[in-house]
Formats: structure tokens, C-alpha cells, sequence
């Protein structure tokens, strides 16, 4: 059953807690995922959230979130062109080679 809320662009629905204690939501929030909060006064708020992996939390952290929102501007206003990889190569400053192999 829906009723209208407060404001226009808020749709307010009476659902019914069936036998195994589940409600549907409707197929808007199918494979979503929600956060439940419980609150005192017995009303439960569902908020649907995103959850971002532990090995992937320093992208939201500063100062890595800004340097990588400077770099999606600026790949958006800059278009990929080839490389020159010799070009590159003679810019390059000359560095000591290390030796390779085992040290002993």
C-alpha cells in the first residue's frame, strides 16, 4: 500500500513482515546493498550504500583521493596521443646501472 508523504517527492509504503521475517523491497533494490539501523524508539531506517574494499581504502584517503581526481580532469581534457619512445629514451637523464645478480 503507498501513501503520500510529507513533501511531493517522498513515497511512504506500508509493507507487512511475513512468517520468516523478510520484506521485499522490489526488484529497484535487487542485488543493492543496504545498511539497517535499529533505533530506539522502534523505527528501522534501510539506507542503500556502497562498500569499498579494505585494499582498495587509500583511494578515498587524502592526499591520494585529490591526486587522483586531478589526474581523471586532467585525462579528460588532455587526449591520449603515441609516444615516442625513443624521444623518450634520449630525455631521460643518464643513472649509474646497478649490477644484476645474486650478492654475496
Amino acid at each position: 500500500m503507498k501513501v503520500a508523504a510529507e513533501t511531493p517527492s517522498e513515497v511512504v509504503e506500508i509493507k507487512v513482515v511475513g512468517k520468516s521475517g523478510q520484506i521485499s523491497l522490489g526488484k529497484r533494490y535487487a542485488g543493492k546493498m543496504l545498511r539497517l539501523e535499529r533505533r530506539q524508539d522502534g523505527t528501522v531506517l534501510l539506507t542503500a550504500v556502497a562498500m569499498v574494499p579494505e585494499s582498495q581504502l587509500w583511494t578515498i584517503e587524502e592526499p591520494h583521493r585529490s591526486r587522483i581526481e586531478r589526474g581523471i580532469k586532467w585525462a579528460a581534457a588532455n587526449s591520449p596521443q603515441e609516444t615516442d619512445v625513443d624521444e623518450l629514451l634520449k630525455a631521460r637523464p643518464d643513472r649509474p646501472r646497478r649490477a644484476r645478480g645474486r650478492r654475496r
